[in-house]
């Protein structure tokens, strides 16, 4: 299984790189894969071949071989650092880009989309944001999408999310040993309190003297 990594982080050490190292390491262990198989792409390092993909019509050879990586991935990692309530711009272009170079390139992938934020208050950016954006590129994209704001780091909870993401995009890559399939948490259907009704003349009956 070839998984890649997009991640567009700015600075070094990145916590958006983080959280794509994390969400890597554990689809490497839902599938069982070799950690060999993992590519990362940090667009920083292409952001001048990206600009210049805008201005001369074809992409230089770094940023080539990142779309071939990418168009090839069995499994695609996106992480962005949120930006006026929104990817960042340059996680846009490359993938704008990408869409120019091949249309198809990520068609029917599965995609596990991700983000890193100052606050939680920017969380909703997965669903009104990054999950649109693969949709229209025909994208899969995973039902658990992950946000990490500066307070999650250590906390509770982050490494569930990221063990849960990670088992649905190994799921989707065909390639999950059954007993990882096994350990993605399942919704227990809560009962509903009106499933069982009471019939209201048999309520009525009861109240009556003798009934």
């Amino acid at each position: 299984m070839r998984i890649v990594v997009v991640s567009a982080g700015l600075s070094v050490p990145s916590s958006t790189r983080l959280l794509g190292d994390r969400l890597a390491s554990a689809a490497v262990a839902a599938a069982g894969a070799d950690p060999a198989d993992v590519r990362v792409i940090e667009l920083r390092d292409l952001a001048v071949e990206i600009a210049h993909t805008f201005t001369n019509g074809f992409p230089g050879p770094a940023l080539s071989e990142a779309f071939d990586a990418v168009s090839g991935a069995d499994g695609l990692i996106v992480v962005t650092p949120v930006f006026s309530a929104s990817y960042s711009g340059l996680f846009k272009s490359f993938f704008d880009a990408l869409s120019v170079s091949d249309p198809e390139a990520l068609t029917g992938t599965p995609v596990l989309i991700a983000a890193t934020g100052g606050t939680a208050r920017h969380s909703l950016v997965l669903d009104h944001a990054l999950r649109p954006l693969f949709s229209y590129l025909k994208a899969v994209v995973v039902p658990t999408g992950v946000y990490a704001a500066s307070e999650d780091w250590g906390a509770e909870g982050l490494n569930a999310r990221i063990g849960r993401a990670a088992a649905e995009l190994a799921a989707l890559t065909g390639v999950t040993p059954p007993a990882a399939a096994d350990a993605v948490p399942r919704q227990v259907p809560k009962k509903d309190s009106f499933q069982d009704v009471t019939p209201f003349a048999e309520r009525l009956a009861a109240l009556r003297p003798g009934g």
